[in-house]
């Protein structure tokens, strides 16, 4: 992979010595006075609400194994938030809310219970009634309708019948006005085998994976038997309530675009997922919540309530899943063991996880890390690595995934590159081998890549490669030039770059292009993962440092901003052809060039790099020392998120010892 970099710097440099580059001038540090303040002392936006998410109520010991809260806690809880302004809201207000009527009060919060314990009933209700408060309480289906004399199978741990409520509870508590019946499915609440490895993973949002036949389910069986619970379900609460149940409430909070299809289908208006922030009314289908587990005190429960607003950081490992496969399956095995300890070890947020092969380094993509349609599959392995990093090492994780530089068969038109001293076109061999995204067939080959990823791994977001370029002399296909010439461009490419105007039309086609692509893409994810995955896309140093070169690459901060939820800038200055004694000041002015753009430093994330690959050398690593000094830089000037590529575990560079410091706000608070 790494020699498609040193493709870059060759043409970065080049860029760079036209631009005439600088140094900037002595970092700047923003004095505490002068920062933004917490969110947490500014207003909730109109329209947002809380979302708690409790589960069992004991009087004795909180049992965490039901993430048990006891009933004194509750009260203290709910007074607090009553004493402190949060206004308790219904499901119904939130859904008059959506759809036009009265708005929300301001520091809206709806508390909900999930699985169906009794002690709603016993302890929970009684509280409502005391405060008038409105609650949300989704029961399993399977595990209210076990028999008197039979233990509930809860995912595994067979568990005393009283625990849960009765069908004649569920009846009665539909009839309180306080009270509204969700659905948390009828049998789909526990784990399951999903990949070759073994993992067991949420049944209701991923494909089974059968070891005896060595196939995943298909999407038939997929949604045959996801329609069966959600059918069972809505029927079991129809037929106890009166009422069709409007409300789903996701197993581990993991969602899933097919089951919320599903679901739609069925009548449900709203989805509660435990992803963090605030829920909006412009979107109730995926609605976060805050897991109120531990049996928090008062002081912890305010912490976490207080600043559920505040802007989410990113700390991350961008990693090379060659580097962790191994045909020895012990070695292997091995290898995603001392990955997942690194990571784990290094306390931090998000991993960048390679769903691709290129052992080569052309970049070239020839093969894929998981099944699909299109290519070989080198190894079954991002499902289960994606799983193991986010149970184990409780990262979130996003796939790297190219847009365009995938090795389908020679007959998908490649994007071309226009010759002006010959007035040719050729694929340009210094340059990603990408195929054409004006040609239709290839188009339709990448988005089943990607519906293929989304039916089979799970993962928090995707990251789209740099690989999404093109240069001022592409694309000269004749994909291309036909839809060109459909947009209204004359002539060919020669013609449009000596018409000033045109060219900066032309040149802000293919960025918009380019990003239209990447959003047609995300929708395909997200209509199968669902709507909760997050979308990040690495972004050259240059079209931010200088607009203008924008024509060189066809990519646009504001661009990226207004699209992704993550905009990953290549923060690598040797990479650039800075000189090491120049790194600190450019770094400098890359990030205060992000903050000129309102909102930019909350959604940005800094990528450095871990190798020098100007260099000759094989081991040509940046040590961990300067590492931390670049991430000490980037603070200073005002960067909140940030991360390097490549993480070499194997060997365990950079050394976590002085990395950590600058890098980990779990072990080490981050400078304000």
């Amino acid at each position: 992979m790494l020699n498609y970099v040193l493709r870059i710097i060759l043409l970065a440099a080049g860029w760079l010595l036209i631009a005439g580059y600088s140094g900037a001038e002595t970092p700047r540090f923003l004095p505490p006075a002068e920062r933004p303040q917490l969110e947490q002392n500014k207003p909730w936006p109109e329209n947002h609400f809380l979302v708690l998410a409790y589960h069992d109520v004991e009087d004795q010991v909180a049992d965490q194994r039901y993430l048990s809260v006891q009933t004194s806690a509750l009260n203290d809880q709910m007074v607090w938030l009553r004493d402190n302004g949060y206004q308790p809201v219904s499901v119904q207000q939130i859904l008059d809310a959506h759809n036009g009527g009265t708005p929300l009060p301001p520091k809206a919060v709806l508390i909900s219970f999930d699985d169906g314990y009794s002690s709603f009933y016993t302890r929970v209700w009684p509280l409502l009634k005391a405060y008038n408060w409105p609650a949300l309480w989704a029961p399993v289906g399977s595990w209210v309708d076990t028999p008197a004399d039979k233990k509930v199978d809860f995912g595994g741990l067979m568990t005393e019948r009283e625990r849960f409520a009765t069908w004649d509870m569920v009846r009665e508590l539909s009839r309180s006005p306080l009270v509204e019946i969700g659905a948390h499915t009828w049998n789909s609440h526990y784990g399951s085998q999903a990949n070759p490895q073994g993992s067991a993973e949420p049944v209701v949002a991923n494909r089974l994976y059968n070891k005896v036949t060595g196939q995943y389910e298909t999407e038939e069986q997929f949604t045959r038997r996801i329609d069966a619970d959600v059918s069972h379900i809505s029927a079991s609460l129809r037929d106890a309530t009166g009422k069709s149940p409007r409300v789903w409430v996701w197993p581990y909070g993991a969602a899933n675009g097919t089951t919320l299809s599903i679901a739609s289908k069925h009548g449900y208006q709203m989805a509660f997922t435990l992803n963090s922030g605030l829920g909006d009314v412009r979107d109730l289908m995926n609605i976060p919540r805050v897991l109120i587990s531990l049996n928090p005190d008062i002081s912890e429960f305010a912490t976490e309530i207080t600043r559920v607003q505040e802007a989410s950081y990113a700390r991350v490992m961008h990693i090379d899943l060659d580097y962790v496969y191994d045909p020895d399956p012990q070695q292997l095995s091995k290898n995603i063991d001392k990955l997942i300890q690194r990571v784990s070890d290094m306390k931090i947020t998000h991993v960048f996880l390679q769903a691709f092969a290129d052992p080569d380094g052309s970049g070239t993509v020839k093969a894929l890390y998981f099944q699909n349609r299109w290519l070989p599959v080198r190894a079954d392995l991002f499902n289960f690595l994606s799983w193991q990093l986010q149970t184990r090492a409780g990262v979130k994780v996003y796939a790297w995934m190219p847009v365009l530089s995938f090795d389908l068969e020679s007959s998908l038109p490649r994007v071309e590159s226009w010759d002006p001293k010959t007035g040719k076109t050729r694929v340009e061999p210094k340059q990603y081998q990408r195929l054409s995204p004006w040609s239709p067939e290839a188009r339709k080959r990448i988005i089943e890549i990607y519906e293929d990823l989304a039916r089979h791994a799970p993962f928090t977001g995707i990251l789209f490669h740099d690989d999404a370029l093109l240069s001022d002399f592409e694309d000269a296909s004749p994909a291309a030039m036909q839809a060109y010439h459909d947009a209204g461009f004359s002539g060919d490419i020669g013609d449009i770059r000596n018409n000033p105007e045109e060219f900066q039309r032309w040149t802000r086609y293919k960025s918009r292009y380019l990003i239209d692509f990447t959003k047609q893409l995300t929708q395909v994810v997200r209509s199968i993962r669902g709507p909760q995955v997050r979308t990040a896309r690495n972004i050259y140093a240059m079209p931010i440092l200088q607009p203008e070169s924008e024509a060189w690459y066809a990519q646009n901060l504001d661009d990226f901003l207004s699209t992704y939820d993550w905009t990953a800038p290549m923060a690598m200055p040797l990479m650039e052809n800075i000189p090491l004694h120049e790194s600190n000041a450019w770094l400098d002015k890359l990030v205060t060039t992000v903050a000129q753009h309102p909102g930019a430093l909350s959604k940005t994330v800094f990528e450095l790099q871990g190798l020098d690959w100007r260099s000759d050398s094989a081991h040509a690593e940046i040590s961990g020392q300067q590492m931390a000094e670049w991430m000490y830089q980037l603070q200073k000037s005002g960067a909140a998120s940030f991360g390097y590529y490549p993480d070499d575990f194997i060997n365990g560079k950079p050394d976590i010892s002085q990395v950590r410091p600058a890098f980990s706000s779990y072990w080490y608070p981050k400078n304000d």
